[in-house]
């Protein structure tokens, strides 16, 4: 069997994976605007593990943001061991899980303990049906045909996400159909942009991986930060783009490459941020809804994602081309990004003491 093999085919099939869930999507839409307005929650936490935690953080950013109704991310292990400093009113907090296997201890054990709170309702989003998540939610959302054989998350995170960034815009009243243009953007990006990432993956000299995020765009970032130290064995980190100058640029030199997830409504900042990186001796990567205008800046590359897009239907297009990049380094550095070392496709606990 080739290394690969499998991550390298879930990463490249994600825009007809998305066109599946695109329609299956619309054929839930409305139960999902229904079920939301019959709700009214006061507060909305989005909980993960790994992965799916850092969906986790872009879907409450996006939820917040569309609604209005105050929203968070947080790991499933803090509301296990710290409901109190997450869920403030749980009668009025709706709890939207996010698990790829439906399986994972730490998020079905976070569900039992907001029932045992008195929490108002549970939403799942999964891959897998007839599952804890999909079965005890109020509402499930299944991306069943984002299922994957490797053990990293690719095309399911993508794919969940799409759905999350679906459900969000409903709950607002949003125009879904930009949902529809996703699966042909995705093919466009991994056609076009998929060699220039794995070419600043495996350039000579490249050692270290910043991915930088602001907004919704911060849980991606975080998310391309664990693809590249998963699949690649590599020092990766994330940061909101302003904060990266605190502190953290003190470790960019020539063997440095930052990638920027730039946003529409900090752009210009954001793209200073870059700039400013570059001239330090870093390689950047600006990933911006239409591109950077002007003559490129020495050492830097760009991925022109869509313009017009709403903002909500945009985070999802970031992540091919920075997978890719996790993919190509994992193969160049002589490892198997199907099997990551000391890591398996799901997590299970002794629940004993969880709930």
């Amino acid at each position: 069997m080739t290394r690969g093999q499998h991550t390298l085919a879930e990463i490249n099939s994600q825009p007809e994976v998305w066109a599946e869930a695109v329609a299956y999507f619309r054929g839930l839409a409305a139960r999902s605007r229904q079920a939301w307005a019959a709700l009214q929650p006061r507060q909305v936490v989005v909980t993960g593990c790994g992965s799916t935690y850092y969906l986790a953080q872009v879907a409450a950013a996006l939820l917040q943001g569309l609604t209005g109704i105050p929203a968070r991310g947080a790991p499933a292990s803090e509301i296990l061991f710290f409901p109190e400093q997450v869920i403030h009113d749980p009668a009025g907090t709706l709890l939207l899980v996010v698990s790829r296997s439906g399986t994972t201890t730490e998020s079905v054990a976070a569900m039992e303990k907001f029932r045992r709170l008195g929490g108002k309702a549970i939403w799942g989003i999964t891959c897998y049906g007839k599952t804890p998540v999909a079965v005890e939610s109020d509402l499930t959302l299944l991306a069943e045909m984002a299922q994957e054989q490797s053990v990293a998350q690719t095309r399911s995170f993508s794919t969940m996400l799409l759905l999350a960034q679906g459900a969000a815009a409903a709950a607002a009243g949003q125009d879904l159909s930009p949902l529809e243009r996703l699966p042909r953007l995705c093919r466009e990006l991994l056609d076009g942009y998929g060699a220039l990432g794995e070419q600043l993956a495996t350039a000579p000299g490249h050692e270290r991986f910043f991915f930088l995020g602001s907004g919704p765009q911060y849980g991606v970032a975080c998310e391309a930060m664990l693809k590249m130290k998963e699949m690649s064995i590599t020092h990766s980190e994330a940061y909101h783009f302003l904060e990266f100058r605190h502190g953290p640029k003190a470790l960019v030199d020539e063997q440095t490459v930052v990638a920027g997830l730039l946003s529409g409504q900090a752009r210009a900042h954001e793209a200073t941020v870059l700039r400013e990186m570059g001239e330090m001796g870093a390689k950047t990567l600006a990933l911006a809804p239409g591109g950077l205008a002007g003559e490129e800046e020495p050492g830097r590359r760009q991925v022109a994602l869509p313009e017009e897009l709403p903002a909500w239907c945009r985070p999802a297009l970031y992540l091919p081309i920075l997978q890719r990049m996790g993919y190509a380094r994992a193969i160049h550095k002589g490892l198997d990004p199907d099997n990551p070392r000391n890591l398996s496709a799901v997590i299970y606990l002794d629940p004993a003491g969880l709930v």
